[in-house]
């Protein structure tokens, strides 16, 4: 039996991942999609000073308060940064690290470094009556549509879902400055049937923190595969799960 964990991306929540839990613990598995802070159940705790270092604090401490151990750690979009600094404080309960079509920041970092193109929603916020709040982008004509979604109803399920970002969230720097985190296996899920217009993730680097060529598989669809393709993503996560 594996534990995943699977942190959702900005603008999510928990729920996000409802399609894909029970694959996965059909397999056999044991898994956790918790709400960050700010998000879903913990919704009324969403305030200013709700950052990037909230959300690690979600996951670290989790998996302290659970005790996980060899915890397949899943970061969608934004939370490929939350992962990564999760792993640099307790990289001794992690044994794989996977990437769903998210930012891979370096040590230093902010997601608006890995991904320039957000300073454009920081600096519409701004101008707004909660400058520290960037709502969720619109819905796109087809193929993009609302995160990569396109079906009517899968769209109105999401908007059910999402909800607004704190801005601290993408300011705040990655911290990967564990040398033991470097021996956890990466894995990167890219979905490249259209994201966002104008937002392009930067590519996976050739050469994983442990040595190992980059492990990186594809998805034929949108941004939010775990609502479009749940069947073939979990595939994927149980696949990562038993590779070195």
């Amino acid at each position: 039996m594996s534990i995943f964990l699977l942190v959702h991306g900005a603008w999510h929540s928990g729920q996000s991942w409802e399609r894909v839990v029970p694959l996965l613990e059909s397999a056999g598995h044991r898994v956790l999609a918790p709400s960050l802070t700010g998000y879903g159940d913990k919704a009324h705790l969403l305030s200013p000073e709700v950052g990037l270092d909230t959300h690690v604090d979600d996951v670290v401490r989790l998996i302290d308060e659970a005790d996980l151990t060899d915890v397949v750690l899943v970061g969608h979009s934004y939370a490929g940064a939350v992962i990564s600094s999760a792993a640099n404080q307790v990289p001794d309960r992690i044994a794989h690290l996977v990437y769903v079509d998210s930012m891979v920041p370096e040590d230093g970092e902010t997601p608006v470094d890995a991904l320039p193109e957000l300073q454009g929603l920081i600096d519409l916020a701004a101008e707004s009556d909660s400058p520290w709040l960037i709502p969720p982008p619109p819905e796109q004509p087809p193929p993009l549509g609302l995160f990569g979604v396109t079906d009517p109803a899968d769209v109105a399920w999401l908007r059910t879902v999402i909800s607004d970002h704190p801005v601290r969230c993408i300011q705040q720097p990655v911290r990967l400055d564990n040398p033991a985190a470097n021996a956890i296996p990466h894995t990167h899920i890219r979905c490249d049937g259209g994201n966002a217009e104008g937002f392009t993730l930067p590519p996976v680097p050739a050469v994983q923190p442990n040595g190992s060529p980059a492990r990186v598989w594809e998805l034929p669809t949108g941004h939010d595969c775990m609502v479009t393709m749940p069947g073939e993503l979990s595939e994927l996560l149980l696949k990562a799960a038993v590779s070195p």
